[in-house]
């Protein structure tokens, strides 16, 4: 089980960072991703890393500003956001697969949080 947190509002520029926790003794043993959904608006890729932590994907859109990191004797991954912008706006879920295979993907997870909310105001 996923659990997202550290959504809510923040000012263009400003930085956040979200944290999904998960449960089980398997967390290393998954491929870790943050997706999102803007309003009006499919489901995206966002982030990815690997089971150590020692590789990891971005979108083209966030490259650069958005880091992600785990800390697997925590269960948990982080998403640093940082130079947010008003289109970022978004719910974003952090999401779990075995592989990298096609873990730039929507389609390529298959354990998934619940989401958490959060808005850049201009």
């Amino acid at each position: 089980q996923l659990q997202a947190s550290g959504g809510g509002l923040v000012q263009a520029g400003g930085p956040l960072r979200l944290s999904c926790a998960a449960s089980g003794r398997a967390f290393s043993s998954y491929v870790m991703g943050w997706l999102r959904q803007a309003p009006g608006k499919e489901r995206e890729f966002v982030a990815a890393i690997s089971w150590s932590g020692t590789r990891s994907y971005y979108a083209d859109s966030v490259k650069g500003r958005f880091i992600i990191s785990r800390d697997n004797a925590k269960n948990t991954v982080y998403l640093q956001m940082n130079s947010l912008e008003p289109e970022d706006t978004a719910v974003y879920y952090c999401a779990a697969r075995s592989d990298l295979a096609r873990a730039t993907t929507v389609g390529g997870y298959n354990s998934w949080g619940q989401g958490t909310q959060f808005t850049v105001s201009s």
